[in-house]
């Protein structure tokens, strides 16, 4: 049996959810075309707008703010430059433990002239509210995160966005990893774009939305067709985007509870591990299904390699996953030592995720990191 806790880099879709998706690619396979369309094209087109209406309702937002692309990285892409394309000049801002998308499509920026700058967080991960605001003078945009994709830190999206937009600038929201786990409102968050993504939460993967608050305009990256607004023309993924939409509906806060439980038992479990430390904040400003901890002294790719002949399977920090083969940029931004991000893992839970599973992947790690700690070039055993 093999225990999955990497749900943060992606989830096993929901059985409804592929049922869904069969339909629309054994029997209803049109895709909207032009104002009208035989009836393939209306079940497409009907799809689409559920979906939509779905999403919409869930982060209470309009039907028509809500734009279909393929990634959470597209998402990223068309919000950062749009926005940057449109305005022409000034700085655009993020955090500096955004995902690599975000980061190096800000940093692209500055091939079209605009200025950039990383704003620092705490040892927890919070965004340094004092340095956003003392580096917002001439910033078009401030991009950063709910819930942090690494070390689970939930911001505080209200008092960022007062910042933002008290200085004139838009805020681009990464919501991915915070939806269908922390109850969204975009309206209360006031925030101007945010993107969303099936496969986090038992969707398909390939498909994900941005909203875009309605006034808030922006260029596309492409050109070509007027669907969806032509923002994002092109072929239409019918059957993943009914797919997103059943996701959506089989959304239920009670998982996120139960799996913030088993979070906490997980921590305390690994921290009675010796020299061992909680990456991230803890309780209800951490995402409820993420787990990050570093081991001193072992490397997380060999807890990694080891864990994974044993049937756990979740992810590392360690420079040797990064094809950049650079540590992780998360951990060293919070003040971790070099160490601190060789050493760290990242346990992601899921809505199936049992206590049973928990018990069990603490057992193969600790007796894994004990072992390897018997060997460790780094030290050994104290």
């Amino acid at each position: 049996m093999v225990i999955y806790l990497d749900n943060a880099n992606t989830t096993k879709p929901d059985p409804e959810v592929i049922r869904v998706m069969l339909e629309y690619l054994q029997e209803k396979y049109g895709t909207p075309g032009g104002e009208f369309g035989h009836i393939f094209d209306e079940d497409a087109r009907e799809a689409i707008e559920e979906a939509r209406e779905k999403i919409a309702k869930e982060i209470n937002a309009s039907p028509d703010e809500i734009i279909f692309v393929s990634d959470e990285t597209e998402a990223d892409n068309l919000a950062i430059k749009g926005i940057a394309w449109t305005k022409e000049k000034g700085k655009v801002l993020a955090s500096k433990i955004e995902r690599k998308a975000i980061l190096n499509t800000v940093k692209r920026l500055r091939d079209w002239g605009f200025e950039t700058y990383e704003v620092s967080v705490d040892r927890e991960g919070f965004i340094n509210l004092e340095d956003l605001q003392d580096n917002l003078n001439d910033a078009i945009l401030f991009a950063t995160h709910l819930g942090n994709f690494e070390i689970g830190t939930i911001q505080d999206i209200k008092a960022i966005s007062e910042i933002v937009h008290d200085k004139g600038a838009l805020l681009y929201l990464d919501a991915n990893h915070a939806f269908g786990k922390v109850k969204i409102d975009v309206k209360k968050l006031d925030v101007d774009l945010m993107s969303i993504t099936a496969h986090l939460i038992h969707g398909p993967k390939g498909i994900a939305a941005l909203y875009i608050r309605d006034g808030v305009k922006l260029k596309p990256l492409l050109d070509g067709d007027v669907r969806e607004k032509g923002i994002r023309p092109g072929m239409i993924n019918v059957p993943a985007i009914a797919g997103f939409g059943k996701a959506v509906e089989l959304i239920n806060y009670d998982d996120a509870k139960r799996m913030a439980k088993l979070r906490d038992k997980l921590i305390d479990l690994l921290l009675s591990i010796s020299d061992t430390k909680l990456n991230g904040p803890r309780g209800d400003k951490r995402l409820p299904n993420n787990v990050n901890v570093s081991f001193a002294h072992v490397e997380g790719e060999s807890i990694l390699l080891h864990c994974d002949l044993r049937g756990l399977v979740f992810s590392t920090g360690s420079a040797c996953y990064s094809q950049e083969l650079l540590p992780s940029h998360v951990i060293r931004a919070i003040g971790g030592s070099f160490e601190d991000a060789h050493g760290s893992v990242r346990l992601s839970l899921s809505k199936w995720t049992t206590e049973d599973e928990i018990v069990k992947a603490y057992e193969i790690i600790k007796d894994v990191v004990e072992k390897l700690r018997e060997i460790s070039i780094y030290g050994g055993k104290r």
